[in-house]
């Protein structure tokens, strides 16, 4: 008796719904990158209770006839490919004809497109006909995993669910400036683009005003990748990595290691618990790039990926280098009044919602068009200068701490420990390079290996020969050195060598910056001046010229601020002058 059997459409799909719908806001992503394939201007999501009770997403892209859009439920039904080469050359966001079978196996679906509606209940038709409507499409997806309650269960908070679908919004906005997004939860507009394909104004929306004054343009390639978009200077960080927007051809993906390859151009900048702001699209042939990797089609592969990672570091790197700008902050609010707004949302031409009145603090100066304020307040085509390092005159202490010194624009409050750690670090970084001079061990240090890496041995010296360092075999499973440069004298030179060897088992290549940071910062902080100590004038002042002497002085070596700027104005503002 036959054992296995073919499984029918309804139960298929639901087992891809597996893959495919994880949560409301795959489905929303889903349902948007249609959309998007559509050649949609404006595209609104709508939801509720996170998208737990209803999505509906709207757009006036080209839309359906009534056979395709019956076709559009069937399991692979698609209009992006048709050939196996297809796979090797895609363009658009969805191709897989999986989405739609699959949300309609777990849900109930409406959808009205050219004229024609379909609604479809837990995979089952329950009606198909004429509907009049706009040009586009209106899809809506209610009762969610109403028959598979398990996996509702494992849904969060509505409030969780759609921090989500905001995020995922967000980031369409961001990979598509030239679209229009509005999303709406709970009957209240949550975030909205215009669409005027300015990347600078989307960041603006998402992140604010000061993020986009800060934003420094990436417009960088070599022989197979672009580079496009907008890194934020380092004074502006976030707590996680997902401030790391990383686009490939337009697609939002998660690329760990490109991911990675971004954070690690901002090393000598921020702090290592921090990650940077970064809007990246990665511009390739489709032959480099397989999106075919996952259902979800978060994940994808390249065949030059190490090539990507080293322009991404090296690129944003040069331009964080040239175009840093030091810290200043703003001590105290500028003065609020109440105001109220009036805000009409639309939906599309035919769609309109009653106006929100609400009541809402806003700086009067403030209320203006967003295209004003990033017209008068944003450089987008060229981006700032880089600022030098003022003149100063040391006027006094704070508690031992930190020296007090005027400029031009203002008070400058300096740490003094941070600024003499940066020029010890750049003392002992120049050391490093330019010394060639080696001291001798009094007893030689043994490093225990395994024996992929004594077979290397050579590979390894030739990596690290102009270190001046050279490792030795010894014994059947270690390696031993019996000289070291001498910027290593203030070091453990055991565990420095140990990570020299483990990261070259690891990653195949010896990244020197990376390897010696820490270590030099460590040496550069024993060496700097301690907090609670109290400076004579002569020696304050030593330390501003030394750090004005610094190729780079406006971060300590662990990426906090060597200053911060109180400009005269708010001073003036706070003493009412």
């Amino acid at each position: 008796m036959s054992k296995i059997k073919l499984l029918d459409s309804q139960l298929t799909n639901m087992i891809a719904a597996g893959e495919v719908v994880e949560r409301p806001m795959g489905i929303v992503k889903e349902l948007v990158e249609n959309s998007i394939d559509a050649n949609s201007k404006n595209i609104i999501v709508r939801v509720k209770d996170g998208g737990i009770k209803s999505i509906q997403v709207i757009d006036d892209g080209d839309g359906m006839d009534e056979k395709d859009a019956l076709l559009a439920f069937e399991r692979h039904a698609t209009s992006k490919i048709f050939k196996p080469r297809d796979l090797f050359a895609i363009n658009t966001f969805g191709f897989r004809g999986e989405a739609l079978p699959s949300i309609a196996s777990v849900s109930k679906v409406t959808l009205i497109t050219n004229g024609t509606k379909v609604e479809i209940n837990q995979g089952e038709k329950t009606f198909v006909g004429p509907y009049p409507s706009n040009k586009g499409t209106d899809i809506t997806v209610e009762e969610l995993f109403h028959k598979t309650p398990a996996r509702l269960k494992h849904l969060k908070s509505p409030n969780y669910e759609n921090s989500l679908i905001n995020d995922v919004i967000m980031k369409f906005a961001l990979s598509n400036p030239h679209i229009s997004f509005t999303y709406i939860n709970n009957d209240r507009e949550s975030f909205k683009s215009s669409g005027n394909n300015d990347l600078l104004e989307v960041i603006y929306k998402v992140y604010g005003k000061d993020i986009a004054k800060n934003a420094i343009k990436i417009d960088e390639e070599d022989f197979d990748y672009k580079l496009k978009g907008y890194m934020i200077q380092p004074q502006f960080t976030r707590a996680t990595r997902y401030s790391v927007n990383i686009f490939m051809n337009g697609r939002m993906v998660r690329p760990y290691k490109i991911q990675k390859a971004a954070i690690d151009a901002y090393h000598q900048f921020i702090p290592k618990d921090r990650y940077p702001i970064v809007v990246l699209d990665i511009i390739m042939d489709t032959q480099i790039i397989d999106v075919n990797v996952h259902p979800s089609k978060w994940e994808v592969r390249l065949s030059k990926q190490q090539q990507l990672e080293n322009l991404i570091k090296d690129r944003l790197s040069k331009l964080l280098s040239k175009k840093i700008v030091p810290f200043s902050i703003d001590v105290g609010p500028k003065k609020k009044e109440t105001v109220e707004k009036i805000e009409t949302i639309s939906l599309l031409d035919d769609y309109k919602y009653e106006p929100i009145v609400e009541k809402i603090d806003v700086i009067k100066e403030e209320i203006k068009p967003i295209q004003e304020v990033i017209k008068e307040e944003v450089i987008q085509e060229e981006i700032k200068p880089v600022e030098v390092f003022p003149s100063l005159r040391v006027i006094g202490q704070f508690h031992g701490k930190f020296i007090l010194a005027e400029g031009e624009k203002g008070l400058y409050v300096i740490d003094q420990h941070a600024a003499q750690e940066r020029v010890h670090f750049e003392e002992v970084s120049r050391m490093m390079e330019e010394s060639k001079n080696n001291f001798d061990l009094l007893v030689p240090v043994m490093i225990h290996v395994s024996l992929d890496v004594i077979d290397r041995l050579d590979e390894l010296n030739e990596l690290v020969k102009d270190l001046n360092i050279k490792f030795e075999h010894f014994g059947s499973d270690s390696l031993i050195v019996h000289s070291l440069p001498v910027w290593l004298k203030e070091v453990d030179e055991k565990g420095f060598l140990q990570d020299l060897v483990d990261y070259f088992k690891s990653e195949k290549e010896i990244d020197k910056l990376k390897m010696f940071r820490n270590k030099l910062a460590t040496i550069a902080c024993h060496r700097s001046i301690r907090f609670n100590r109290v400076l004579s004038s002569l020696e304050m002042q030593k330390v501003v010229d030394d750090l004005k002497a610094c190729n780079q002085p406006f971060q300590c070596p662990h990426g906090r601020p060597t200053f911060v700027l109180i400009e005269t104005y708010y001073l003036e503002r706070e003493f009412l002058r």
